[in-house]
């Protein structure tokens, strides 16, 4: 691994660069009121084991029960890359604060027909893949938009935060940093972070979470001015560490500031292990709900909480998840919205 060297080479590798892309976007302004929500749209990818799971799934809950859905589009994927490596995997959707513009992003990596994890994060992409769209139904055609270094192997599970105080996007992913341009050698995945206005011009890349090991997959919820993150801690389970390749929780009162531990081991004794997480908070009542992907084993399981900055996670047994969902979003939608992504794509 880089081990101690990996703070110093970041800093190194990741200043001074920026990066640009190709369409436009719009910011600013309130979402819809709670009242007008009608359910939660969820967008997620089935996996590498067929020709077409690695693109992009629809499924809507039945009203405002996130616990129960239904597949859109009979099941087929409705949206697919067809840019980069062709396969795109945790795709994250997001709500402009003005509430016109949606913006869809995801893993530029397509694993089926080679298996080949190594190569992935060695001479992976360096880029996202993004669409648009103004109504969840009628999305832009999908681009690049590149995001990382050149010192990085490759570009996972980004997600984007707004951060109301500097007006900017906050668009974070796992990369692994290598110090030679052939990436040979040890490295480990650190999160790191760019901002955005508009999805097509980004900052340069910096460290957002280096633990010395690997760590993937954070998202990122809101409340009452304090933001909650959870992440993947990629090292194994042993008795030194029993909480690895499980989901830990931190909370901070800014993006890009400093964060302290609240929970480790979401879930442990519960699941085997976990990825993924997805976090949204309940159309109709203070709840949260987080899912976290039980890889190799059950897929998505749900946790809820009436606290959300307490880390108390209670399994819930009774749901109904659509088919095979990997990592993806939950995102709450109005009723005008929900009503015409079902008469789009129907069941």
């Amino acid at each position: 691994m880089l081990g101690g060297a990996a703070g110093g080479l970041a800093a190194a590798t990741l200043a001074g660069t920026a990066f640009t892309g190709t369409a436009s976007g719009s910011t600013g302004g309130p979402r819809p009121h709670e009242n007008e929500y009608g359910g939660y749209l969820f967008s997620y990818f089935t996996g590498e084991g067929s020709e077409n799971g690695e693109q992009v799934y629809f499924a809507l809950s039945e009203g405002n029960d996130p616990l129960r859905w239904r597949q859109l589009n009979s099941g087929a994927p409705v949206l697919r890359s067809d840019v980069g490596t062709g396969g795109v995997r945790d795709p994250f959707i997001l709500r402009s604060p003005d509430g016109g513009r949606f913006y869809q992003i995801a893993t530029d990596l397509r694993i089926h027909g080679n298996g080949d994890w190594d190569g992935a994060q060695r001479h992976g992409s360096r880029a996202i893949v993004v669409w648009e769209s103004d109504d969840l139904v009628d999305w832009s055609a999908p681009r690049l938009a590149m995001v990382s270094p050149e010192a990085a192997g490759n570009t996972w599970a980004p997600e984007a935060t707004w951060d109301a105080e500097r007006n900017v996007y906050v668009v974070y992913w796992a990369s692994k940093l290598y110090d030679n341009p052939d990436h040979t050698g040890d490295s480990y995945n650190r999160m790191l972070y760019a901002t955005t206005t508009d999805f097509v011009s980004f900052t340069e890349a910096r460290v957002w979470i280096d633990r010395g090991w690997s760590v993937i997959d954070s998202t990122v919820i809101q409340h009452n001015g304090v933001y909650q993150r959870f992440s993947k801690d990629e090292r194994g389970a042993d008795d030194a560490n029993p909480y690895g390749k499980m989901v830990f929780q931190e909370q901070g009162t800014a993006l890009t500031g400093e964060w302290t531990a609240v929970r480790e081991g979401i879930g442990h004794g519960a699941i085997s292990s976990g990825e993924g997480p997805l976090v949204f908070r309940s159309n109709t009542e203070e709840r949260w709900y987080l899912f976290i992907d039980e890889y190799g084993g059950r897929g998505y399981v749900p946790f809820e909480t009436t606290d959300l900055a307490s880390g108390d996670w209670r399994l819930v047994t009774d749901h109904a998840m659509p088919g095979s969902p990997r990592h993806g979003t939950v995102l709450p939608v109005t009723t005008a919205e929900y009503d015409r992504l079902l008469a789009a794509y129907g069941g």
